[in-house]
């Protein structure tokens, strides 16, 4: 395995760093507070429009998208590095142009969309120019099996209507959201994973009713994570994703590389909270000396060294398997990781929260939110278990002579 970068990525990644540092961390209390001044919680900060024209000047934009002439076309391993970057900061990967959901839904577009849905849809979401949520998880199942979703999409001539109730739809409070995309039971009397199929909403279609918006352990996404009902919502069959009953397929091909995302964000996450945990302990004292030469915190900061360096080490693997071998080669890699990355950046933000003390609970730093952020992620994007399951079933189907 060879993890070196490209000419080409080393220079992005260079650049990157240096316009997180320069524009995006020094932003961060620019954009929460006109988050806080304005009249929509969700309607995006100017500052956000000025970071994302001066990162699309710049060309460090759609840096995630590889598939023909749409994105950067970076490999997954060269895009590792830059995702890691952006994940040092919450507001980061939306300045790029490579926030969720958007990026899945992008993702799925160019894979998957005609040439008409492109144009309509993926075009505008490329330059930012409208948002897009993803409308899968039901309030009453247990959604992280998608046998068990009971959205009913149902033909009418040349119609699809859709019925069901979703919540945690990231992304459908946003001002600019102008798609939904949804997936739901187009037949249930198919095979298990044949049943569901996905559609491209707009986000204006009549019988789409946000009902609240729900938060994260209390804080509220400037996106939203809308609770929503559709009724009798009616769109053209050409609103289809694919074909009917891909909708599994479809879902699976949209995680595989979202997940590494995912994974080489939280490893940004966990880099940001060791710094700042190793700036904050070499500054205080306390009985008689600095925190920093405390044995306790010590072993805090080499245990987070330890964790953050093998769980990159995974990452990248997962990145290589997938541009070499395919997704599927990398299922149980990437399966891994989606549990690994999440539990490796939540510890380490714990104890950045443990070192700051009361600093660590409040919204003086960033703390706080990545604490949120890094257990909310475990359950979204599928729960630690049912990833779990993956590893281990394709682990124990290593010895079928045991199973006779």
């Amino acid at each position: 395995m060879d993890f070196a970068l490209s000419p080409k990525a080393d220079e992005l990644r260079s650049r990157m760093a240096a316009f997180m540092d320069e524009y995006v961390l020094p932003a961060e209390p620019v954009h929460d507070r006109q988050l806080a001044e304005g009249d929509d919680p969700h309607e995006l900060p100017p500052v956000m429009r000025e970071l994302k024209e001066k990162a699309r000047a710049e060309g460090l934009w759609n840096l995630f998208l590889a598939h023909g002439d749409w994105g950067a076309g970076l490999t997954n391993l060269e895009y590792a590095p830059l995702a890691e970057l952006a994940g040092r900061s919450v507001i980061g990967p939306e300045v790029f142009n490579c926030s969720a959901p958007d990026t899945g839904n992008m993702e799925l577009l160019a894979l998957f969309g005609t040439p008409e849905q492109q144009d309509r849809w993926l075009r505008p979401l490329l330059a930012a120019e409208i948002r897009s949520c993803f409308a899968m998880t039901e309030p009453e199942v247990a959604s992280s099996d998608a046998r068990n979703i009971r959205t009913r999409i149902t033909r009418d001539g040349d119609d699809y209507v859709v019925n069901g109730h979703k919540w945690y739809t990231s992304g459908i409070l946003d001002p600019d959201c102008r798609l939904i995309i949804l997936m739901g039971v187009t037949d249930p009397d198919a095979q298990s994973y044949r049943q569901q199929s996905m559609l491209l909403i707009p986000r204006d279609t009549p019988g789409v009713t946000v009902l609240r918006d729900l938060p994260m352990f209390g804080y509220t996404d400037r996106c939203g994570h809308g609770d929503v009902l559709f009724e009798a919502v009616r769109v053209p069959v050409s609103a289809l994703l694919g074909g009917e009953g891909e909708g599994f397929a479809l879902a699976q091909g949209r995680l595989g590389p979202g997940r590494m995302h995912y994974a080489m964000r939280a490893v940004g996450f966990a880099e940001r909270a060791l710094e700042l945990m190793c700036r904050r302990t070499l500054t205080r004292t306390a009985f008689g000396g600095r925190l920093a030469e405390q044995g306790v915190v010590r072993e805090w900061i080499a245990r987070s060294r330890i964790e953050i360096e093998q769980l990159r080490l995974l990452v990248l693997k997962s990145a290589w398997l997938m541009d070499t071998s395919g997704n599927a080669a990398a299922r149980t890699e990437v399966a891994a990781i989606k549990v690994a990355a999440l539990e490796v950046a939540h510890r380490v933000v714990d104890r950045a929260v443990q070192a700051h003390g009361a600093a660590g609970v409040s919204d003086d730093t960033v703390l706080a939110r990545l604490y949120a952020i890094t257990r909310a992620l475990r359950i979204a994007d599928g729960p630690d278990e049912v990833h779990l399951r993956t590893v281990a079933r394709r682990e124990l189907a290593k010895y079928p002579e045991e199973s006779e």
